[in-house]
């Protein structure tokens, strides 16, 4: 995935309440990555964020540095071990850089109860493990991009994976997940019947604007509205506001002649972002880089002016949930000294 510096550097914008404390909730990092990224750490995270004041964050899994010998299901273990480390050199860092303060792993969730080992292995391995992302993006279009160890777009109603995501909530972990808008449902269905686990929806559910979904935004949005207001019927579910520019999308902020800018963005998606926090209410709803996975459209310091503007006209109280208080209170954060 091609990340242009130079064609990120057109378009300059002075920053939108540059003193207001943020929690990036979802980012990641990469190192000779197998799936297309370049490397992605500290050091350009930092230069990332240093036009807003985040003050902490939440790494979340992307499939980078898993153990290469032992047993098949420790190998996730090797990616919070290794964001550990990261997290530690990020705490010797000198004031106002922001500090990797959770992490959100990954686990075969397939192998049922016995997926138990892998989590208590992390959580031994770091305290900052909160939980586990499993990604069950799929679409029966093969014009879609899918993950390829899914064979349908239920995985969350596998009762293998049910099995293995029972162990979450007796460990005291959450749950985040990602899909496409069509399997929303099973989310919801998954919500309903595990009601003592917090489960974290990502990237705004990811409506879809490619192959089968294509200039049909109308009536993708009204399915994908649907959805998100069932779900954020069930008081365990949270949203993450973001991830709506990756390529894979489909809207093309990627492929424009200059990116797009903070007021484009609230222009042309404003809708989505508006209804989710209607529907979760900013006491369950969070914004979210998504960084790198959303730069090859959009540079940081556009998309937080573009969540800021989105929200100017919300009392104080309701920016401080959307832009840390939720996710300090989802990764179990402490306030910055």
């Amino acid at each position: 995935m091609e990340i242009r510096e130079d064609w990120l550097a057109l378009v300059q914008e002075e920053i939108v309440e540059p003193e207001r404390p943020i929690v990036d909730p979802h980012h990641h990092f990469f190192f000779n990555s197998e799936h297309g990224f370049e490397d992605y750490l500290l050091e350009h995270y930092w230069a990332d964020t240093g036009t807003h004041n985040v003050e902490q964050t939440v790494f979340v899994e992307c499939g980078a540095m898993f153990r290469e010998d032992g047993p098949e299901d420790l190998k996730p273990v090797g990616q919070t071990e290794w964001v550990a480390g990261l997290a530690a050199e990020a705490e010797q860092a000198e004031a106002g850089m922001a500090r990797v303060r959770a992490i959100v792993g990954t686990a075969d969730l397939m192998l049922g109860s016995d997926v138990r080992r892998c989590l208590e292995t992390q959580m031994e391995v770091s305290p900052l493990f909160k939980g586990i992302r499993y990604i069950v993006a799929w679409d029966e279009s093969d014009t879609v991009p899918s993950m390829p160890a899914l064979s349908s777009g239920e995985a969350y109603s596998d009762p293998k994976f049910r099995e293995g995501f029972a162990e979450l909530a007796s460990l005291g972990l959450m749950f985040d997940g990602w899909h496409y808008h069509p399997q929303t449902p099973y989310l919801t269905e998954l919500a309903r019947d595990f009601p003592d686990t917090t489960i974290v929806l990502d990237h705004l559910g990811t409506p879809l604007n490619t192959g089968p979904y294509a200039s049909q935004a109308d009536e993708i949005f009204e399915a994908w509205k649907q959805g998100i207001s069932d779900l954020a019927a069930l008081p365990n579910t949270y949203i993450k506001l973001g991830g709506m520019l990756m390529p894979w999308n489909g809207f093309g902020w990627d492929t424009r002649e200059r990116p797009g800018t903070s007021d484009e963005l609230v222009a042309l998606q404003s809708r989505y972002y508006l209804h989710a926090i209607e529907a979760f209410g900013p006491e369950r709803a969070m914004f979210e880089s998504n960084f790198p996975a959303d730069k090859p459209s959009v540079s940081y310091h556009v998309v937080w002016n573009a969540f800021k503007k989105l929200v100017a006209d919300f009392s104080e109280s309701e920016k401080d949930r959307l832009f840390r208080g939720t996710a300090m209170e989802v990764y179990g954060l402490e306030p910055m000294d």
